[in-house]
Order: structure tokens, then sequence, then C-alpha cells
């Protein structure tokens, strides 16, 4: 079957098409696009945010802190440490709404995720919040 070349003109409805199937995930990269953050580091707070809802039922019984839900960025403070073997996150939970209702952690959860935040590197420790 020899390749048959196609005008630009036949084109353009796929590619219309295709830019309409990725259009909604715009807003969801806008953020991090807009804050200059890595996408590794997006990644990796979305891994280790995921990981410990898993890891603790599912979220009909467990959120973990707001602070999982922020971009990853320096300044979060579940970032305990960002170097080359990855990220680590500390952070607490609890069951859902937890924190809006003014309710005590019930777990706390540290978590190592690889450098490029595609793997979970290791649950450093997860049970009972742990006193500081």
């Amino acid at each position: 079957m020899a390749f048959r070349f196609r005008p630009a003109s036949r084109l353009l409805p796929a590619a219309a098409g295709l830019l309409l199937a990725v259009a909604p995930l715009a807003p969801a990269l806008a953020p991090a696009l807009a804050q200059g953050i890595p996408f590794n580091e997006v990644r990796a707070l979305n891994l280790a945010r995921n990981a410990a809802v898993l890891s603790n039922g599912g979220l009909t019984v467990y959120t973990p802190a707001n602070c999982m839900f922020t971009t990853s960025a320096a300044s979060n403070p579940c970032l305990v440490r960002s170097d080359a073997d990855g990220f680590v996150y500390r952070f607490l939970g609890g069951p859902p709404g937890w924190e809006a209702k003014g309710l005590p952690a019930t777990t706390e959860t540290e978590i190592q995720i690889a450098p490029d935040g595609r793997r979970v590197v290791a649950i450093l420790y997860n049970g009972p919040p742990r006193s500081r």
C-alpha cells in the first residue's frame, strides 16, 4: 500500500478535534505553568497524596491535609525535603472534613517520591500522629 499525500485542508478537522479533546486539561496545567513549577514536582505531590489516600482506606474514610492539595512549591509546609533523592512529604490526615470541622488528625504520613515524581520510593511512616 503506497502512501497517499493528503492536502492539509483535510487534516485540519482532525487537528481541531485533537485540540478540543486536550483543551479540558489546560486549566489543570495552568497553575503549575503560571508559577513556573516543574511538572515532576506537581506529579510528586499528586502521587504522594494519592498513595496516602489508598494506604488509608480511600477518600470515603480519609482525607489528607489541605497542603497536599496545593501545587507543590518550596513554601508548601508538607514538603519536608526536595533533593537529588527525590521528594519527602510529611502531613496529617483524618476523616473527610476533619480540618474544616476542627477535628484532630488521626493519621500522619511521611512518604518519599522519586525525583521524577513517578514512583513511590518508600512510605517512611503511616500511623497515629507523632508528637513533635
